[in-house]
Protein backbone atom coordinates (compact mmCIF):
# COMPACT_ATOMS: atom_id res chain seq x y z
CA UNK A 1 0.00 0.00 0.00
CA UNK A 2 1.49 3.02 -0.74
CA UNK A 3 2.16 5.77 1.83
CA UNK A 4 0.13 9.16 2.64
CA UNK A 5 1.23 11.56 0.05
CA UNK A 6 -0.57 14.60 1.67
CA UNK A 7 0.64 17.25 -1.21
CA UNK A 8 -0.11 16.43 -4.32
CA UNK A 9 2.61 16.56 -7.68
CA UNK A 10 0.11 19.19 -9.50
CA UNK A 11 1.13 21.60 -6.32
CA UNK A 12 4.78 20.35 -5.29
CA UNK A 13 5.70 20.78 -9.05
CA UNK A 14 4.91 24.49 -9.65
CA UNK A 15 5.16 25.16 -6.11
CA UNK A 16 8.56 24.35 -5.76
CA UNK A 17 9.46 25.41 -9.13
CA UNK A 18 10.79 21.69 -9.95
CA UNK A 19 12.08 21.72 -13.14
CA UNK A 20 12.92 17.90 -15.66
CA UNK A 21 16.09 16.85 -14.09
CA UNK A 22 18.89 15.60 -16.70
CA UNK A 23 18.66 12.03 -14.29
CA UNK A 24 15.20 11.81 -14.54
CA UNK A 25 12.28 13.04 -11.94
CA UNK A 26 12.13 16.70 -11.60
CA UNK A 27 14.66 18.92 -9.01
CA UNK A 28 15.27 22.58 -7.72
CA UNK A 29 18.57 23.71 -6.32
CA UNK A 30 17.31 25.45 -3.34
CA UNK A 31 20.38 26.14 -1.52
CA UNK A 32 24.42 26.89 -2.90
CA UNK A 33 26.63 27.91 0.35
CA UNK A 34 28.74 30.59 -0.92
CA UNK A 35 31.59 29.57 1.67
CA UNK A 36 34.07 27.24 -0.69
CA UNK A 37 36.19 24.30 0.20
CA UNK A 38 39.17 22.61 -1.55
CA UNK A 39 37.26 19.24 -2.45
CA UNK A 40 38.91 16.03 -1.27
CA UNK A 41 37.17 14.41 -4.41
CA UNK A 42 38.09 16.92 -7.07
CA UNK A 43 42.04 17.00 -6.61
CA UNK A 44 41.78 20.31 -4.03
CA UNK A 45 39.08 21.96 -6.90
CA UNK A 46 37.77 24.68 -4.85
CA UNK A 47 33.71 23.70 -4.51
CA UNK A 48 30.63 24.91 -2.29
CA UNK A 49 30.85 23.64 1.65
CA UNK A 50 27.31 22.05 0.21
CA UNK A 51 24.26 22.40 -2.19
CA UNK A 52 21.02 21.17 -1.38
CA UNK A 53 17.80 20.61 -3.61
CA UNK A 54 14.44 18.96 -3.82
CA UNK A 55 14.21 15.55 -6.28
CA UNK A 56 10.68 14.07 -7.00
CA UNK A 57 10.12 11.31 -8.59
CA UNK A 58 6.19 10.91 -10.14
CA UNK A 59 4.48 8.87 -12.07
CA UNK A 60 5.30 10.48 -15.21
CA UNK A 61 9.20 11.08 -14.34
CA UNK A 62 9.20 7.17 -12.49
CA UNK A 63 13.16 6.60 -12.36
CA UNK A 64 16.29 7.95 -12.59
CA UNK A 65 19.76 6.44 -14.12
CA UNK A 66 22.81 5.69 -12.43
CA UNK A 67 25.19 8.76 -12.42
CA UNK A 68 27.85 8.81 -9.22
CA UNK A 69 28.75 12.00 -7.61
CA UNK A 70 31.94 12.01 -6.36
CA UNK A 71 30.74 14.44 -3.62
CA UNK A 72 28.61 12.56 -0.57
CA UNK A 73 25.00 13.12 -0.98
CA UNK A 74 22.52 12.90 2.10
CA UNK A 75 19.35 12.12 0.83
CA UNK A 76 16.22 13.41 3.80
CA UNK A 77 12.60 11.94 2.73
CA UNK A 78 9.71 14.39 3.01
CA UNK A 79 6.98 11.91 1.25
CA UNK A 80 6.11 9.28 -0.66
CA UNK A 81 8.92 6.40 -0.86
CA UNK A 82 11.20 4.86 -3.52
CA UNK A 83 14.00 2.31 -3.86
CA UNK A 84 17.18 3.10 -4.40
CA UNK A 85 20.24 0.70 -6.11
CA UNK A 86 23.38 1.11 -5.10
CA UNK A 87 26.41 -0.25 -7.05
CA UNK A 88 29.54 -0.08 -5.12
CA UNK A 89 32.29 -0.77 -7.73
CA UNK A 90 34.77 -4.21 -7.07
CA UNK A 91 38.05 -3.17 -4.79
CA UNK A 92 39.30 -6.27 -6.70
CA UNK A 93 39.72 -6.57 -10.47
CA UNK A 94 37.02 -9.80 -11.29
CA UNK A 95 35.17 -9.74 -8.33
CA UNK A 96 31.51 -8.46 -8.95
CA UNK A 97 30.34 -5.44 -7.48
CA UNK A 98 28.49 -5.20 -4.53
CA UNK A 99 24.68 -4.29 -5.32
CA UNK A 100 22.26 -2.78 -2.43
CA UNK A 101 18.82 -1.87 -2.36
CA UNK A 102 17.60 0.75 -0.07
CA UNK A 103 13.64 1.98 0.54
CA UNK A 104 13.26 5.67 1.52
CA UNK A 105 10.30 5.57 3.04
CA UNK A 106 8.32 6.55 6.11
CA UNK A 107 7.81 2.63 7.17
CA UNK A 108 10.71 2.50 9.39
CA UNK A 109 9.45 -0.56 11.06
CA UNK A 110 9.45 -2.41 7.29
CA UNK A 111 13.31 -1.13 7.06
CA UNK A 112 12.28 2.07 4.96
CA UNK A 113 15.13 4.99 5.82
CA UNK A 114 14.39 8.26 6.19
CA UNK A 115 17.51 9.26 5.15
CA UNK A 116 20.20 7.78 3.24
CA UNK A 117 24.07 8.56 2.88
CA UNK A 118 25.79 7.50 -0.81
CA UNK A 119 29.60 8.26 -0.03
CA UNK A 120 31.80 9.61 -3.15
CA UNK A 121 32.44 6.64 -5.93
CA UNK A 122 28.42 4.43 -5.77
CA UNK A 123 26.52 4.45 -9.05
CA UNK A 124 23.03 5.34 -7.63
CA UNK A 125 19.75 5.29 -9.12
CA UNK A 126 16.37 5.31 -8.09
CA UNK A 127 12.88 4.65 -9.04
CA UNK A 128 9.36 4.33 -7.99
CA UNK A 129 8.09 0.92 -6.39
CA UNK A 130 5.96 -1.50 -8.55
CA UNK A 131 2.90 -1.17 -5.60
CA UNK A 132 3.29 2.64 -5.81
CA UNK A 133 3.05 2.73 -9.52
CA UNK A 134 -0.18 0.14 -9.54
CA UNK A 135 -2.14 2.70 -7.32
CA UNK A 136 -0.88 5.38 -9.92
CA UNK A 137 -3.31 3.71 -12.56
CA UNK A 138 -5.77 4.92 -10.92
CA UNK A 139 -6.32 8.20 -12.31
CA UNK A 140 -8.01 9.61 -8.32
CA UNK A 141 -4.79 8.36 -7.11
CA UNK A 142 -2.22 9.25 -9.76
CA UNK A 143 -1.21 13.04 -8.55
CA UNK A 144 -0.42 11.25 -4.53
CA UNK A 145 2.00 8.71 -5.78
CA UNK A 146 5.72 9.56 -6.22
CA UNK A 147 9.02 10.35 -3.82
CA UNK A 148 9.80 13.49 -2.73
CA UNK A 149 13.64 14.37 -0.94
CA UNK A 150 16.08 16.54 -0.65
CA UNK A 151 19.32 15.62 -1.35
CA UNK A 152 22.19 18.16 0.30
CA UNK A 153 25.59 17.09 -1.35
CA UNK A 154 28.95 18.41 0.38
CA UNK A 155 31.52 19.08 -0.80
CA UNK A 156 28.84 21.18 -3.35
CA UNK A 157 27.74 19.90 -6.23
CA UNK A 158 29.15 20.41 -9.54
CA UNK A 159 28.36 18.96 -12.98
CA UNK A 160 32.34 18.82 -13.29
CA UNK A 161 32.17 16.04 -10.70
CA UNK A 162 28.91 13.79 -11.89
CA UNK A 163 29.08 11.13 -13.95
CA UNK A 164 26.55 9.16 -15.83
CA UNK A 165 26.81 5.10 -16.16
CA UNK A 166 27.20 4.31 -19.36
CA UNK A 167 26.94 0.85 -21.22
CA UNK A 168 30.27 0.42 -21.75
CA UNK A 169 31.23 1.27 -18.25
CA UNK A 170 28.36 -1.19 -17.08
CA UNK A 171 29.81 -3.91 -18.70
CA UNK A 172 33.35 -3.30 -17.66
CA UNK A 173 31.78 -3.07 -14.22
CA UNK A 174 30.64 -6.31 -14.10
CA UNK A 175 32.97 -7.80 -17.03
CA UNK A 176 29.91 -7.99 -18.85
CA UNK A 177 26.34 -7.33 -19.51
CA UNK A 178 24.90 -10.74 -18.80
CA UNK A 179 24.85 -10.35 -14.72
CA UNK A 180 23.84 -6.55 -15.52
CA UNK A 181 20.96 -7.15 -17.96
CA UNK A 182 18.52 -5.68 -15.61
CA UNK A 183 20.30 -2.18 -14.99
CA UNK A 184 20.45 -1.41 -18.33
CA UNK A 185 17.26 0.03 -18.86
CA UNK A 186 18.81 2.69 -16.18
CA UNK A 187 21.33 3.75 -18.26
CA UNK A 188 21.62 7.27 -19.97
CA UNK A 189 21.58 6.62 -23.73
CA UNK A 190 23.41 8.90 -26.02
Amino acid sequence: MSPPYPIPNSTLIPQLHLQKHPEGGYFVETDRQSETVPSPFAGGAPRSLATSIYYLLAPDEKSGVFHMNTSATMHVLHQGRAEYVLITPPSTPGSPPKVEKKIMGPNIQAGEVLQLLVPSGIWKMSRLLPDDLAAAADAAKRDHVGCLITEVVFPGFAWEDHAFLTKAELEKLYGGLDDAKEWLAYVKSG
